[in-house]
């Protein structure tokens, strides 16, 4: 199999085949994020060829063991949805004929990849089986997406997503707590409530910022231009968001710089998670927490 660096994934991906169509960011200009550092290029695309033998080679593999059939594909790399469409369908095309009963095709992508398709063609995308694209929105808040240079404003979200919504593909979204910083947290949870409001993600997962020397953010504070929130105040912030959050959608908080493990279907299960949250604020001390956080392997 052609994979190259850290293979990441979603965790509500782990029984999906992955495929590596892009290595990679396009963007790669956040400044939290060191997700790609180790490789020595900012982003590549997988050679038709090369995807091709990998799903012959995950086709004869699972046929040898017996496997059950494969329903979904993940593309790996850190935005494969900004390939343009024919390439996109071109990968479909190759899927369906290695795995005839795969049914949906899922990436990560940008806010930004959305806008670089017709409705016409993210329509044909939803029908060759794209569905369940994974969006690293990380806020509503404009001040820290400018800040953080997503490369994106709050209004963009709601724009593109409403186009998803139109062709029928459906969305999830990764909420980054803390990228709003120190007393911003709770105002950044409420902005990003108002977004998620207006749209329909599927999902709604937190995943809370951990800070790394080889990041851009690091130097940041290092200069005094970015103060990080307690790991109280994080907690508290998430609480800020479950309240606000008023759509039908999946809460989730499952990745590994979590300290604890958030998982309910809103709104039916809001108050039991308002009150686990609780719970984690009255109960958990600042020094249990940043311990954790201080512990935790490089992501």
């Amino acid at each position: 199999m052609h994979y190259t660096g850290t293979i990441w994934r979603p965790p509500y991906e782990a029984a999906s085949l992955l495929i590596e169509a892009t290595a990679g960011c396009t963007h790669h200009r956040c400044k939290f994020c060191t997700l790609y550092n180790e490789l020595p290029f900012k982003f590549r695309m997988s050679p038709l060829e090369d995807i091709e033998a990998d799903l012959k080679e995950a086709a004869g593999t699972i046929k040898f063991w017996n496997r059950k059939k494969i329903t979904r594909t993940f593309l790996t790399g850190a935005n494969p949805f900004v390939l343009k469409y024919d390439r996109l369908m071109q990968i479909a095309d190759l899927i369906h004929k290695y795995f005839p009963a795969n049914v949906t095709i899922g990436c990560f992508s940008r806010i930004t990849d959305i806008s670089l398709k017709t409705d016409e063609e993210l329509i044909a995308l939803k029908n060759a089986g794209y569905d369940g694209l994974t969006i690293g929105i990380e806020t509503g808040d404009n001040e820290a997406l400018r800040f953080m240079n997503k490369g994106y404003l709050s209004s963009d979200i709601v724009e593109q997503c409403r186009r998803l919504d139109s062709a029928g593909i459906s969305y999830y979204f990764f909420y980054l707590t803390s990228i709003s910083g120190a007393g911003r947290g709770e105002i950044g949870a409420k902005l990003t409530a108002e977004v998620c409001n207006q749209i329909h993600p599927k999902l709604v997962g937190a995943n809370m910022l951990t800070i790394y020397p080889d990041s851009e953010l690091y130097t940041e504070i290092k200069r005094g231009a970015w103060i990080e929130e307690s790991e109280i105040e994080k907690y508290k912030e998430i609480r800020v968001l479950v309240d606000s959050l008023t759509i039908p959608t999946t809460f989730a908080a499952l990745g590994a710089s979590n300290a604890f493990q958030l998982y309910g279907e809103l709104p039916q299960d809001k108050k039991k998670l308002l009150r686990d949250l609780d719970r984690i604020i009255q109960n958990t001390s600042e020094e249990e927490l940043r311990n954790y956080r201080t512990h935790l392997p490089h992501l």
